[in-house]
């Protein structure tokens, strides 16, 4: 059973609007709370390679390569940029057309689990994270990293989820006005440019 320690400071971390946060509530925004339920899948979904990489510790990899680290650095770094290019040039985002193909679920998963995928900054995270709740008296370590982790993930996703549900509540009023829909869209746009210039100074 996790500790209320954990389960306060994993709750306060989830909380943190991050780029996983902003495309879940954009995909809310744009096509509602299926949308939602996906994206913020793909994003749960996303952390699995982090929290494996930390269980068998192939985080020491990218903590002492150099190398490692910027490859997949920069490789998030484009792919926030490219968020936010396509985000801005897209002027009908915002737009809602109850005549529209919605997004593939597969789309949506994809899109989302890239996201977090191509983060390094969540591997060294949970390196420095997930052991700090390790109790040497409880059994393996590797059954409570892997236990903490589901644990993280469930909140993750549930959280995701709320904030989607949040900003669909508020879908109609919002973007009903073609000016809040341009707003909303640079608004977006500077947010995953802003993400990708912090990743691209951010330092093992």
């Amino acid at each position: 059973m996790p500790s209320l320690e954990f389960l306060v400071t994993a709750l306060i971390i989830v909380l943190i609007p991050g780029s996983g946060v902003i495309l879940t509530v954009s995909s809310a925004l744009v096509a509602g709370r299926r949308a939602c339920l996906w994206t913020a899948t793909g994003c749960t979904l996303g952390i699995v390679p982090h929290l494996l990489a930390s269980v068998l510790g192939l985080s020491a990899l990218l903590h002492t390569s150099a190398l490692a680290f910027q490859g997949l650095k920069f490789a998030g770094v484009a792919y926030l940029l490219y968020l936010a290019y396509a985000t801005w040039r897209d002027r009908a985002a915002f737009a809602v057309d109850a005549h529209a193909t919605p997004a593939a679920a597969s789309q949506l998963v994809i899109k989302a689990c890239l996201l977090n995928i191509l983060n390094p900054k969540l591997t060294l995270f949970f390196l420095a994270f997930l052991p700090q709740f390790i109790v040497p008296q409880a059994g393996s370590a590797t059954v409570q990293m892997l236990s903490l982790s589901a644990v993280f993930m469930a909140m993750t996703f549930v959280v995701f989820v709320l904030y989607g549900l949040l900003a669909h509540l508020f879908r109609r009023a919002v973007i009903d006005s073609p000016k809040v829909q341009a707003w909303l869209r640079r608004g977006f746009a500077a947010s995953f440019a802003g993400l990708g210039l912090n990743l691209a100074l951010a330092q093992r």
